[in-house]
């Protein structure tokens, strides 16, 4: 059986904002490039969540549907969504185990959740999955401490280099952002000194 496989997603949380970026190759089987535009990055849960998608299509598409699910069970609780999929698959209540990983992220928090029923809070605010995740989170790592870039910019840049050496990532990128940026903190403005009035000389 061929299947048919998404690639990378890299994520990136910083100063209020987290970004999810998604490259939009698709691979058939191990050597054939089935389509270059497709989206594994979107938005759900009217626009408040964030998710993108690696691994195979069709499992990946069945595990976003689940989740969805689950946030409109739980009011848009990411975590307890999270957690309570988990639950079904380690109840063998879902049967077989998907092929698939998923990033998501609301305004508060970023989570990895796989197919087989684990969720992780990844370290640091940069995550990422599939095929070229390991370059992209290496990149997103790097330019995150040494730059000054916000996350969207991180994001994007991460999956680009991660294009340039994983065979399934192209450079079709596609970025969604959810949260607020963080107001940056000017220096106080020290007042001007006021102007002495002159004296008037003595005739």
């Amino acid at each position: 059986m061929i299947e048919f496989r998404g690639t990378t997603i890299c994520a990136v949380k910083k100063n209020g904002v987290t970004a999810i970026a998604g490259d939009g190759q698709v691979t058939m089987g191990e050597s054939v490039i089935f389509k270059n535009t497709a989206v594994k990055v979107r938005r759900i849960y009217g626009g408040k969540v964030i998710l993108g998608f690696a691994g195979s299509v069709t499992d990946a598409f069945s595990l976003t549907e689940r989740f969805e699910g689950m946030l409109n069970k739980f009011a848009g609780n990411l975590l307890r969504s999270a957690v309570e999929l988990a639950e079904l698959w380690r109840s063998d209540k879902l049967g077989r185990k998907l092929d698939a990983m998923m990033i998501t992220a609301d305004e508060n928090t970023l989570l990895i959740i796989s197919g087989t029923g684990e969720v992780i809070e990844p370290d640091g605010g940069v995550c990422a999955i599939g095929s070229g995740g390991n370059y992209a989170l290496a990149a997103a790592r790097a330019l995150y401490k040494e730059t000054d870039y916000p996350a969207e910019t991180i994001a994007q840049k991460a999956l680009k280099i991660a294009s340039e050496i994983c065979v399934f990532t192209n450079d079709n990128i596609r970025v969604e952002t959810v949260g607020t940026p963080a107001a940056s903190v000017t220096p106080t403005e020290k007042p001007a000194p006021k102007k002495r009035a002159a004296k008037k000389e003595d005739k």
